[in-house]
C-alpha cells in the first residue's frame, strides 16, 4: 500500500539540516552521540518500508560519536553509497553476483568525505554496479521513494536519496556516471550537484578510462548543506587547477544570461511531459522576475545522435565489471547472477568495440557543441528528467535490454552530457507532478564554475522554497 514515509519527529534533530546539526553540537545544545542515536532510531523507523540500507554500522557510529570531533560537519550523521570501500565493511556494489568481503581500507573519497566530520551509519543501496537509474532487483531489494512508496527513488544513488529525503540523515554520499546524483535528487526533492571533473577525489579506477565520466558528490535537502560539504571537503583536498569554492553562503548579485531549450516535438527523445515542461516554463518566468536574462533556444545538438555512442562507451564500464570485476573485488563473479541490463550494456560495448574511437569523437564533438553555448550564456537550463517519476516496475530487471535501455534513455536524456564534458550540473527541486512527486530543474555552468550554480540555487531556494516531506 503506497504512502508517504517520514522519519522526521520531535527529537534533537527536528527538521535541522546538516549545518544546523553541526552548529547545535558545537554550541552544546546536544551531543554528537545524541544526534547519532536519534538518526539510528529514525533509520529503524522507516527502513523497513524504504529498504535503503545495505549494511548497518550503528555500533561503530555510536563509538565514533563519543570521540573528539573535527571538521566543519563534525558529528552529523550520514550514509555512504555502497560502491565506495569503508574499512571493515563489505562493498557489495548492488549485485548478487559475488560475495563481498570486508574492505581492508577506505577509498580515497571516503577519507575525504569523513574528513568533513560526517559520521557514517552504514552503506546505502544502489542498483547493480550503479548502471541503471532505479534500484529494483526483488532479490537484492527494491528501494522505495519516501514521497510515495509506489514510486522509484531514481538512481543510482537510490538509498542515499531515500535516507536524506525521508529525514533519517541530512546528507549522504552519492556519485554520478550518467546522472546518478541528479536523477535521485530530482525524484526525491533534493539538491544534487555533480561537480566539475576532478573537483573532488575521484572514484577508484576511473583514471583508467579514456574519459572519466564518474563524479563523486552528495545529496542534501538544502543548498547550504551542499555548499558546506564542498567547503569542508576542499580542506582535505583542493584541485589547484580549479577555482576555489570556499563556503558559498549567498546568491550572486550579478544578473545572468540563461538559456533553456524549447520542448522537442512529441515522440522525439528529450520531449518533456506536461508537468515537466510546465516546471521549466514556470522556472524561466521566475528567473526573469528575479532580473535574469532568459532566452528560449533550439537544441544545439542531436540527442538521438548522442544515445548510441554514449551507451557504447557507458557499456565499457559494464564490460569491465563483468569480465574483470573479480580482480577488483577479489572474488569470483557469477555471471549467471548478473542482471539483464548489465549483460546488455556490456554487449553494447563489445559489439561496438571497433567503432569506439569514432564514438569517442562523436561524444567529444557533441560535448563541444553544447559547451560552445557558454560563449554566449552563463547558465543552461534543462529538465533533469524528461518525464515525471515512474512507479516501481518501470525499470524492472525482468525487462529485456532494448526495452529497459530505451526507457532509461527516454527518462534521463539530458544528464550524460555533463559527464562527458566535465562541466558542473545541479538539480534543484522546483516543481511537482500531478501525483505529488518532486520535479527537479537542471542548471549547468562552464567548467570550474560550481560556485555559480550554488549561488543561483541559493537565489531560487529563497525565491521559491521547496517542500520537504515534513511540510508537504
Amino acid at each position: 500500500m503506497s504512502r508517504l514515509v517520514s522519519a522526521f519527529t520531535d527529537d534533537v534533530l527536528g527538521t535541522l539540516d546538516a549545518v544546523g546539526i553541526a552548529e547545535a553540537i558545537k554550541a552544546g545544545k546536544f551531543s554528537a552521540a545524541e544526534a547519532t542515536e536519534a538518526s539510528i532510531k529514525r533509520a529503524e523507523k522507516v527502513n523497513g518500508e524504504l529498504n535503503a540500507i545495505v549494511f548497518k554500522t550503528y555500533e561503530s557510529a555510536i563509538a565514533q560519536s563519543k570521540l573528539n570531533h573535527t571538521g566543519d560537519l563534525a558529528g552529523v550523521p550520514s550514509f555512504i553509497k555502497d560502491n565506495d570501500n569503508v574499512k571493515g565493511i563489505p562493498t557489495q556494489f548492488g549485485t548478487l553476483a559475488y560475495k563481498a568481503v570486508p574492505a581492508k581500507k577506505n577509498t580515497p573519497f571516503v577519507n575525504q568525505f569523513l574528513s568533513t566530520g560526517l559520521n557514517s551509519l552504514g552503506k546505502s543501496t544502489m542498483p547493480e554496479f550503479g548502471l541503471i537509474c532505479s534500484t529494483e532487483n526483488p532479490n537484492w531489494g527494491i528501494t522505495h521513494n519516501p514521497w510515495n512508496t509506489d514510486y522509484t527513488t531514481g538512481g543510482s544513488s537510490s538509498g542515499s536519496a531515500a535516507m536524506v529525503a525521508s529525514g533519517v540523515v541530512p546528507i549522504a554520499s552519492a556519485n554520478d556516471g550518467a546522472g546518478s546524483i541528479r536523477i535521485p535528487a530530482s525524484c526525491c526533492g533534493l539538491v544534487g550537484l555533480k561537480p566539475s571533473r576532478d573537483r573532488l577525489v575521484n572514484l577508484e579506477g576511473s583514471k583508467f578510462f579514456p574519459i572519466n565520466i564518474v563524479y563523486q558528490g552528495v545529496v542534501t535537502r538544502t543548498v547550504r548543506d551542499t555548499a558546506a560539504f564542498y567547503a569542508a571537503a576542499e580542506k582535505h583536498y583542493r584541485n589547484p587547477a580549479l577555482p576555489e569554492m570556499g563556503f558559498v553562503q549567498n546568491p550572486n548579485q550579478r544578473k545572468l544570461k540563461i538559456a533553456f531549450f524549447e520542448n522537442i516535438a512529441p515522440g522525439k527523445m528529450g520531449n518533456a511531459d506536461k508537468n515537466t515542461n510546465d516546471t521549466i516554463e514556470n522556472t524561466a518566468k521566475l528567473l526573469s522576475t528575479l532580473g535574469h536574462e532568459v532566452e528560449r533556444i533550439t537544441f544545439p545538438y542531436d540527442i538521438d545522435e548522442l544515445k548510441g555512442p554514449f551507451l557504447s562507451y557507458y557499456g565499457l564500464f559494464a564490460y569491465a565489471l563483468k569480465n574483470f570485476g573479480g580482480l577488483m573485488f577479489q572474488a569470483k563473479i557469477d555471471k549467471k547472477q548478473l542482471e539483464p541490463f548489465t549483460h546488455g550494456l556490456s554487449d553494447q560495448f563489445k559489439s561496438n568495440f571497433f567503432k569506439m574511437r569514432q564514438h569517442l569523437k562523436t561524444l567529444k564533438r557533441i560535448g563541444a557543441q553544447a559547451e560552445s553555448l557558454f560563449g554566449k550564456y552563463d547558465i543552461i537550463m534543462t529538465p533533469v528528467l524528461a518525464h515525471a517519476v515512474p512507479k516501481i516496475g518501470h525499470f524492472s530487471i525482468d525487462l529485456n535490454w532494448d526495452e529497459i535501455s530505451n526507457r532509461a534513455v527516454a527518462f534521463a536524456p539530458f544528464m550524460g552530457l555533463q559527464n562527458i564534458t566535465g562541466s558542473p550540473g545541479i538539480s534543484v527541486p522546483l516543481g511537482s507532478s500531478t501525483d505529488g512527486l518532486p520535479i527537479g530543474v537542471h542548471f549547468s555552468a562552464p567548467y570550474g564554475q560550481d560556485k555559480l550554480l550554488l549561488e543561483l540555487a541559493y537565489e531560487l531556494e529563497i525565491a521559491k522554497p521547496w517542500k520537504f516531506i515534513y511540510n508537504s
